[in-house]
């Protein structure tokens, strides 16, 4: 049986709008973990961190290392860097940038948000789910992640990550969870949609369940389809 860890931050209620009660629910360690039967050969384990970078690499790690999940998927809302990012806009990260992350003051060669075992400032995802994902669903955008643990709350900040590092989204755990599957060498795929955009992150709370719905309503699909 193939085990898929889900990582959820706040949007957990979608998950269980759609999906109703799980075949198991266990608190193991310091996680509750909702497990589903998505496929005759395929269970989701769902674990709902909470919000932010530690919370986000504590739960991978846990999926990958306690759960011994094959896989690991990412799905959430996010908020939009550039003017096409707007409300309800649906995307797949490409690669991720941990803006937060900086050591360049004292390694030479070396750029804000960059580790030293990544050529550049961005920790790509899977290609090879990259692209089923975009197979199954083409109208899905790639998209460059800006993670950090802080809420980016003005149009000012929100269009300074996009200059700085050509990034359309920014959230709260991407950087964690794709630099933990990097570092188990565990293939891991990203699905966002936009909750607020560049110039009015008020609409956060207007669009938080909508978007978060229609996030896990393409991450459903494409979970199923890939893990046949």
């Amino acid at each position: 049986m193939k085990k898929i860890g889900l990582i959820v931050a706040v949007e957990i209620e979608s998950v269980l709008n759609r999906y109703g009660q799980p075949i198991k629910r266990q608190k193991i360690d310091a996680f509750d973990v909702l497990i589903y039967q998505v496929t005759d050969n395929a269970q989701l384990y769902v674990v709902s961190c909470g919000v932010g970078e530690i919370a986000a690499a504590s739960a991978t790690q846990f999926c990958i290392s306690k759960l011994k999940c094959k896989m690991i998927v990412n799905f959430g809302i996010v908020g939009g860097l550039t003017d096409e990012m707007s409300a309800t806009k649906t995307c797949i990260v490409e690669k991720v940038v941990h803006y937060d992350f900086d050591t360049s003051d004292i390694d030479t060669g070396y750029v804000q948000g960059q580790y030293n075992d990544y050529p550049d400032p961005f920790i790509p995802v899977t290609k090879k789910l990259l692209d089923k994902a975009l197979k199954l669903e083409p109208t899905l955008q790639k998209v460059v992640l800006a993670s950090g643990d802080k809420f980016v709350g003005t149009t000012e900040k929100k269009r300074g990550l996009h200059k700085q590092f050509g990034a359309h989204i920014c959230d709260m755990e991407g950087a964690a969870v794709a630099l933990v599957c990097n570092r188990n060498k565990i293939p891991f795929l990203m699905i966002k949609c936009v909750s607020d955009g560049v110039l009015d992150s008020t609409e956060f709370n207007h669009y938080f369940h909508k978007s978060a719905s229609i996030c896990f309503e393409l991450t459903d699909k494409i979970i199923k389809n890939i893990s046949k």
